[in-house]
Order: structure tokens, then C-alpha cells, then sequence
């Protein structure tokens, strides 16, 4: 992916978003396209037109952290699009080289992580790379995305080519164009972070060539940040749930994330995981039978 054309598409997106009644200045003459002009936002950044022109350009070589913080507040970038905009300024300078003994496969999973999932019996549990490829999940886990486990053709599973590729995601997410847009802003922070990564990038490629909406969404430039909240499902066993997600961050493992999956117990929600257990179990039975 081009890092230059990364930027300019996230500077270019960001501008036309800003109008100049919210940038607190006077909107002079017609405006042939939306938001500020370059020179409004140089001057609200305290840099001079030709070196914003730069930026936006795509050349982020060298620029310092107060320039990047100059400029995410004269576009009112919220943390997420600041920080965002500084992984794209690391990405655009020498990348370190990737150690010779990195698995391509996929990552080194500590067995200690594994019992922490399987130890945690009551809630849904899986964990996922910086690629959104499931890694590892306890039973639970497996048992909630079973539409997406069943579905899939390689291993590991992969979230996104499920929403995006597979006709029963729209079904099994009944907030679909929600929670994909949010995926798709996801999926720009981690390719900002890994831009080296020809697998990441080889996804991207894929999902843009093969999904409408994923290409709509990518072009728009918005970034998320999966941490916590609440996801809606309808699962084919057990019919709708709606549950809490945690994502949790391993230490000394920054490319793998725990995320759990929770409801309040009485609720039908937190009655519906309990059928969900009952329901993975009888799946389990049989699929054992001869």
C-alpha cells in the first residue's frame, strides 16, 4: 500500500470535514469544494501553505511530532485520527527490518495464553492478530462464531473476509453496516501500523476488489478503534444476542488482542449464553457420533 497516498487520502478526507464555522473562522468567497481551503488550515497549523502542500501531498518524511500535533488540531482530529496520523508519519520513514525468524504462518501462541482462554468458561472468548485472523478461541468462542468457523475455507478464520465475503454475515449481524463500517476504520489503523506486512496488505487488496461497501468505506478514511462495547448478534442456534466486548491487549504481545464477550446475567442476553453453552455441547455430541 502506498504510504503517500494513504496520507493525502486521510489529510484530503479529514479537511473537506471541516467546515470553517466549526474551525472558528470567517468563510470568505464561494468554495468550489467542502471544508477548509489548504492555506486556512496552514494557517491554523502555524506552518506556511507550502509546507502544508507537502503534507498533504504525502510526504510526512521527517516531520515532527509538534507539526503532527499542530495539524490534528487545526483539523480537529479527535485521539484516534491523531493517532492515526502519527502511525502514518512512522510509516513513511525507514522501516526496521523483520526478524529473519518470524514465523509466516501466523504468530507464537504461549501456552499460558491458551489456558487463560480455556479457563474462561462462562463468557465467549477469542483471540485475534493485528490482521483480524482468529488465532485461538475457547469453546464458547468457537461456539458464537460459528457461522464464520463453519464458513471459512482456510485456517486461521479471518473476521473481515467473513463480513464482507460471506452472504450469512449480514444475516448474523443485524447492525451489519454498522459494525462493518467500524471494521473497515479498524483495518486503517492496523494497516497505518504494519505497513510492511504483505499479508495485511494482500487482505486489503482482496476485500477491495471484491466488496462495494468495503471499497465505499475504505475511501472515506475513517478510523476506529475496537476497545469495548457492545455488538449485536443473531446467532442460527440460539437467536439474538446482544453482549458487552472487551478488547485486552497482551502484554509483550502487541499484535494479539483477548476479546471477551459478556452479558448481564437474568438478562435474556446473559440467559441466551447459557443456551449458547447447552447448544456448542449438543453441536459437539453430534459431530462425535459415528
Amino acid at each position: 500500500m502506498d504510504n503517500r497516498s494513504e496520507v493525502r487520502a486521510f489529510l484530503t478526507s479529514r479537511r473537506a470535514k471541516l467546515s470553517p464555522e466549526r474551525a472558528g473562522i470567517p468563510a470568505y468567497g464561494s468554495r468550489r469544494v467542502a471544508g477548509l481551503r489548504r492555506g486556512e488550515v496552514a494557517a491554523l497549523a502555524g506552518v506556511s501553505v507550502e509546507y502544508y502542500i507537502r503534507l498533504e501531498r504525502g510526504n510526512l518524511t521527517g516531520v515532527s511530532d509538534s507539526v503532527l500535533d499542530a495539524v490534528s488540531r487545526a483539523l480537529q482530529l479527535d485521539e484516534t485520527e491523531t493517532t492515526h496520523l502519527r502511525h502514518l508519519a512512522r510509516a513513511a520513514g525507514p522501516q526496521p527490518a523483520r526478524p529473519r525468524n518470524r514465523r509466516a504462518g501466523g504468530p507464537e501462541i504461549r501456552p499460558a495464553v491458551r489456558r487463560l482462554l480455556d479457563a474462561m468458561t462462562g463468557m465467549p472468548a477469542i483471540l485475534r492478530d493485528f490482521r483480524f485472523d482468529i488465532v485461538a478461541a475457547n469453546p464458547l468462542g468457537r461456539a458464537l462464531y460459528a457461522p464464520m468457523f463453519a464458513g471459512s475455507p482456510t485456517t486461521p478464520v479471518n473476521t473481515m473476509r467473513f463480513t464482507f465475503l460471506d452472504p450469512q454475515a449480514q444475516g448474523f449481524y443485524p447492525e451489519w453496516a454498522q459494525m462493518a463500517r467500524s471494521a473497515v476504520g479498524a483495518l486503517h489503523i492496523a494497516a497505518a501500523q504494519h505497513p510492511a506486512d504483505q499479508q495485511l496488505m494482500n487482505l486489503i487488496g482482496e476485500l477491495s476488489m471484491r466488496s462495494d461497501s468495503f471499497r465505499t468505506w475504505w475511501a472515506s478514511q475513517d478510523v476506529f478503534v475496537h476497545r469495548h462495547g457492545v455488538k449485536r448478534f443473531r446467532h442460527p442456534g440460539v437467536g439474538e444476542l446482544e453482549l458487552t466486548y472487551e478488547g485486552l491487549e497482551l502484554s509483550g504481545e502487541r499484535d494479539l488482542t483477548i476479546v471477551t464477550y459478556s452479558a448481564e446475567p437474568g438478562t435474556p442476553s446473559g440467559d441466551g449464553l447459557h443456551l449458547l453453552a447447552t447448544w456448542a455441547a449438543t453441536q459437539e455430541a453430534n459431530a462425535s457420533r459415528p
